[in-house]
């Protein structure tokens, strides 16, 4: 039986493995709120598989990461990515998918919050939610400002 205290010393890890994830080498793909156009040369580096798809407001760049993750890529109609979700056995780059909105992320990682599985930073440029254990993460983080006219966040996903 596991006592509160235990318990709460094994959630506290989650960040840090969080962090861990995050931080150990994994390829590169387009970053939040830049540019689509390195999708393709991207995916071709790393031997992913890339399947785009045509929304009424946006393009949805899916790919497979050869460790079986799937990255999907939000660009508007501007070419900007201004959003990205994943789920999967591990989890993306997220210092290049986050590109500058990567601190914020490190810095709730690091800061105590109250989910044991769960991370969620809301701000007014930048909203982000990841969850997971060991093999099964999923996640998403978008822009709020650069969402396309007639696109709710929970389309993302």
């Amino acid at each position: 039986m596991f006592t509160p205290t235990v318990i709460g010393q094994k959630y506290r890890h989650f960040g840090a493995l969080l962090l861990v994830a995050v931080l150990a080498p994994h390829p590169a793909f387009a970053t939040l709120g830049e540019p689509e156009t390195s999708v393709a040369s991207d995916a071709a580096e790393f031997k992913a598989s890339v399947k785009s798809m045509e929304q009424a407001n946006y393009r949805v760049h899916q790919i497979q990461l050869p460790s079986g993750t799937v990255l999907r890529e939000f660009a508007a109609p501007d070419g900007i990515v201004f959003a990205v979700a994943w789920n999967g056995p591990s989890m993306p780059d997220l210092r290049q998918t986050l590109g500058a909105y990567f601190n914020a992320f490190a810095a709730a990682a690091k800061a105590p919050h109250g989910g044991h599985h769960m991370l969620q930073v809301q701000q007014d440029q930048f909203v982000m939610q990841s969850s997971g254990h060991m093999r099964a993460f999923t996640g998403r983080a978008y822009l709020p400002q650069a969402l396309p006219a007639g696109v709710a966040p929970d389309e993302l996903h």
